[in-house]
C-alpha cells in the first residue's frame, strides 16, 4: 500500500493522505521520501492559523469558517493540534468531536495531532502534514492550535493568515496582548460578543494597535459569537481581505520565503541536536556528565563544549 500512496494522494485519496501524515508524525523515512518525491504538486492551498487563549472558543469558531468556506465550494482540511497524552503520545482532546457533522463531507478532511510536548503551540509534524494536505487537493487548511498563549508564535511560521481568536471574562486579556501574541495576529476575532465585556476587550485590542504606526496591514478587530454563527461572514471577509493585500503587496511571496527559511534552521537544529544526543547516549555519557555536573565536577558549559566537539567532526561542521 506504502508503494502507491504517492499516486493516490494526487488523486485525492483521503486514506492516502491520513496514512502519509501517520508515517511523517512517526518520523518514518519512508513518509519523507513519499513526500519528497510529490512537493512539487503542492503550493496551491492556503493556510490560515486559529490560535488564541484556552477556552476562547477556537474549535467552535474553526468549525463555523470551515462551513462558510465550504459555502464557497472550497476542499477544506483542518488540522487541530491538542494536548498530548503522556501515556500514549495521543491527542487527548480531539476537536473531531466538536466537528462531527464535518465529518461526513467529502470535501472536508480533519486530523487531530498531539503537540508532543512541543512548544509553541503546535505539533512538530505540523508543517509536515499542511504540505499533505495541500498536495492532497486541499484549497484551505485550517491550523487549529494547543492554546497555550505567549507560546504559540511558531503558528505565524506555518500560516498565511493567522487570527488571534480572543474572549472577555478570562480575567487577564490584556496580559495576553501585552505578553507578545498581539504581533501575531493578521485578524483579531473576539469571540463570545455577547458577554459583558466584550467591547472593552476590542478596545483594548485596538489600542494596542494604535501603538505600533509601521504596520503595512492593519489588522481588523470582529465581533463573533460563533455558537449562533454571528459575525462569521464578516471574518470570512476579513480573512479574504487579507489574503487580497499580501497577493497585491508582494507580503505573501516574502512571507511563504521566510517560513521556508525559519523550517530549513529548524530542521537543520533537529538534526544536529540528534547527532549529539546519539552520540552522548550510545556510550552513556549524558548520564555520566550529567552525575558530574550535579557533583560540580564538572560545568554544563564545558560538558556541552565536549559533546560538540566530539560530534562536529561527524556532521562536517567548522
Amino acid at each position: 500500500m506504502v508503494n502507491n500512496i504517492e499516486n493516490r494522494i494526487l488523486e485525492n485519496d483521503k486514506r492516502a493522505a491520513a496514512r502519509l501524515i501517520t508515517m511523517l508524525e512517526n518520523k518514518d523515512p519512508e513518509g519523507f521520501r513519499i513526500l519528497k518525491s510529490v512537493y512539487a504538486k503542492g503550493g496551491n492551498a492556503y493556510v490560515i492559523g486559529i490560535t488564541g487563549p484556552p477556552g476562547a472558543g477556537k474549535s467552535t469558531l474553526t468549525d463555523k469558517l470551515v462551513k462558510a468556506y465550504r459555502k464557497k465550494g472550497k476542499r477544506i482540511a483542518i488540522v487541530a493540534v491538542d494536548p498530548t497524552s503522556p501515556f500514549t503520545g495521543g491527542a487527548i482532546l480531539g476537536d473531531r468531536v466538536r466537528m462531527n457533522d464535518l465529518n461526513t463531507d467529502k470535501d472536508v478532511f480533519i486530523r487531530s495531532m498531539g503537540a508532543r510536548g512541543h512548544l509553541g503551540g503546535i505539533s512538530e509534524a505540523t508543517s509536515a502534514a499542511v504540505k499533505v494536505l495541500d498536495i492532497f487537493g486541499s484549497d484551505i487548511i485550517f491550523i487549529e492550535t494547543v492554546g497555550v498563549g505567549q507560546s504559540e508564535i511558531d503558528i505565524v511560521k506555518n500560516c498565511d493568515t493567522t487570527i488571534m481568536v480572543m474572549v472577555p471574562g478570562l480575567g487577564d486579556d490584556i496580559q495576553a496582548i501585552k505578553a507578545g501574541v498581539m504581533e501575531i495576529g493578521d485578524v483579531f476575532a473576539v469571540n463570545k460578543a455577547d458577554r459583558d465585556g466584550s467591547a472593552r476587550t476590542a478596545r483594548e485590542i485596538e489600542m494596542m494597535l494604535d501603538f505600533n504606526k509601521t504596520l503595512a496591514w492593519r489588522p481588523p478587530v470582529k465581533m463573533v459569537v460563533a455558537t449562533e454563527n454571528k459575525g462569521v461572514d464578516e471574518l470570512v471577509e476579513a480573512i479574504e481581505a487579507h489574503r487580497e493585500h499580501m497577493l497585491t503587496s508582494g507580503a505573501f511571496t516574502t512571507r511563504r520565503i521566510q517560513n521556508a527559511k525559519s523550517e530549513v534552521v529548524s530542521l537543520i537544529k533537529e538534526r544536529i541536536e540528534q547527532s549529539i544526543l546519539d552520540n552522548a547516549h550510545n556510550e552513556d555519557k549524558l548520564s555520566t556528565f550529567s552525575k558530574e555536573i550535579v557533583s560540580r565536577a564538572l560545568d554544563p558549559y564545558t560538558v556541552v563544549e565536549r559533546l560538540y566537539e566530539e560530534i562536529k567532526d561527524t556532521i562536517h561542521i567548522k
